[in-house]
């Protein structure tokens, strides 16, 4: 016997006919689906963060046994002149070797005389951006004695309005005042947060005659070897080297415990979102006990209308999880955060929004399926009766 199936219309007519429940439904739904775009968001966003950041033909060249804490790293002036000397497959641009000497530290600093906030400085030359090839300065221009350049999410990382960090305005830092001469943008990367400045000018500020990396753009992957070797064959240098992709890797996964709590916060708002998911449905549910007994009454088979209100619970879904990306999209999308290594923005790619699409589907399907089967468990005259 052919399975009799209720038509698709009828689910979307009865969500019409209590357009009441169905709208207070739908805002659960839209709730819990902002969460998970949002947990979602926070994450991929991190983890954007530090996958631009990383140019898989840069090296860095930092002092030995500093793990992942560069701004601790020291390292003599004089290793960038002897890699430069002594290495081959360094990449080279209009005649000059792409080889960026940096001078990286956090430190405390304060503008328009408000609290003290910690910030990140990276002391570069002009050579910065042949190595750091996805960094460019989009207002303003290069800096000159006494000057900087803040990234577009130094702001955020600092706690203070973007609008103090206009060009033209002033930071001080290391017991001097810096005028702000332009604007960097790295795409998502970590320099969006750090602000750059000359490094004479931040190691005469620091009274420092030494660096904290050599960052070098290799023409080819023997580059690498050749930088390896150099830091082994010069142990008294003490330093070591390591591509800059192997470095961000392996901050990202010192950044898994959060990415697990992370998850763990999206199961559990899920978990959340079914529990409010039965209690609403099975109000629409039970309520409509004599209607599911009139169908089977004709002939409507259980499954047929199981699958009809299924079907109401998935629209539902749905529709919380399109009007949760619209407010997300609108409010969260973009928005920055801080934390220990700078700033980022929360993103909402298509992974983010296909988790959201399908918790709000699972929310709603799930919602609907465990009071169905209850009233299903009613015999037709029973069902019939019910006020």
């Amino acid at each position: 016997m052919r399975l009799r199936m209720l038509p698709f219309e009828y689910g979307i007519r009865n969500l019409l006919r209590r357009p009441m429940r169905s709208l207070l439904t739908m805002i659960a739904l839209t709730l819990v689906t902002t969460l998970i775009y949002c947990t979602i968001g926070f994450l991929q966003g991190l983890t954007r963060m530090l996958a631009v950041s990383a140019n898989p033909n840069t090296a860095i060249v930092f002092s030995i046994n500093m793990g992942d804490n560069l701004e601790y790293s020291s390292i003599a002036m004089s290793t960038a002149g002897l890699i430069q000397g002594s290495v081959d497959g360094i990449s080279r641009t209009h005649g000059v070797t792409d080889i960026s000497p940096e001078l990286f530290l956090g430190t405390q600093m304060t503008i328009a005389d408000q609290s003290d906030s910690f910030g990140l400085l990276r002391g570069v030359t002009q050579q910065v951006f042949q190595v750091r090839h996805g960094v460019q300065i989009v207002e303003g221009n290069w800096i000159k004695p006494g000057e900087i350049l803040v990234g577009r999410l130094t702001a955020v990382k600092l706690g203070i309005d973007p609008e103090q960090l206009s060009l033209g305005n002033e930071l001080e830092f290391e017991g001097q005042q810096w005028r702000i001469a332009g604007i960097i943008d790295s795409g998502g990367g970590v320099f969006d947060s750090e602000i750059w400045c000359r490094l004479t000018d931040l190691q005469q500020a620091t009274r420092r005659d030494d660096l904290s990396l050599v960052a070098v753009s290799c023409s080819n992957q023997s580059g690498f070897s050749a930088i390896n070797l150099f830091c082994k064959r010069r142990y008294d240098l003490e330093i070591q080297s390591m591509a800059e992709q192997d470095y961000f890797q392996s901050l990202n996964k010192d950044y898994g415990p959060i990415r697990k709590l992370g998850w763990l916060m999206v199961a559990l708002i899920t978990a959340s979102g079914l529990f409010a998911g039965l209690n609403t449905m099975y109000g629409a549910v039970i309520g409509r006990t004599r209607e599911i007994a009139m169908l089977r009454t004709i002939g409507f088979g259980n499954k047929s209308i199981t699958s009809s209100l299924i079907q109401e619970g998935i629209l539902l879904g749905m529709a919380g999880a399109v009007l949760g990306f619209l407010l997300c999209r609108q409010f969260v999308h973009g928005v920055s955060v801080r934390f220990t290594m700078g700033a980022f923005g929360l993103v909402l790619d298509g992974w983010t929004v296909a988790c959201g699409c399908l918790t709000g589907m699972i929310v709603g399907a799930f919602g609907a399926f465990a009071p169905t089967l209850q009233a299903l468990r009613k015999d037709i005259t029973s069902g019939l009766k019910h006020d």
